[in-house]
């Protein structure tokens, strides 16, 4: 099974979302990660769709995709793509562990965005790859909460 990633060019209209999430619910495919946002034109949003399957598979949604009237454009991300994703990660941390924390999240050019007597919140994009090693480094800190937002992308050039 290999990974793949659509990126979408939608209407920005209610219901668009619901139709094409529905689209791979009647199919029987999983969605892995699903990201929404409007572009510079407020009429149109980006969806971007990480799934898990075979080319079959993928030729089969990419053709339902493009037969639903609020599908715009779409496009299979390749490896040459830069796709992201950002993660917020609260964690328990103490004076002891304090500096230790502060360095890996400069390792892996993060951010503390927040921070009180007892946690402290960092922010960290990248990869899916890199955001997934920076938590199992961080884990023996104490992880209070996590929240991903799932791979986003564009084509270069």
């Amino acid at each position: 099974m290999n990974r793949y990633v659509l990126s979408l060019l939608v209407e920005n209209q209610a219901g668009v979302l619901s139709k094409i999430a529905g689209l791979f619910t009647r199919r029987g495919y999983n969605i892995d990660s699903l990201t929404v946002g409007i572009t510079d034109n407020p009429d149109i949003s980006r969806m971007t769709i990480m799934i898990t399957g075979d080319e079959q598979m993928l030729e089969q949604i990419s053709k339902q995709l493009n037969k639903l009237i609020d599908v715009i454009k779409v496009t299979e991300l390749s490896s040459k793509s830069v796709c992201r994703e950002l993660a917020l990660i609260k964690l328990s941390y103490s004076i002891k562990n304090q500096s230790l924390i502060k360095e890996a999240v400069n390792i892996f050019r993060g951010n503390i965005v927040d921070i009180d007597s007892k946690s402290m919140m960092i922010e960290v994009t990248g990869t899916e790859d890199k955001i997934t090693a920076f938590i199992d480094l961080v884990k023996p800190y104490g992880i209070k909460e996590i929240v991903r937002s799932g791979v986003t992308g564009l084509e270069r050039g």
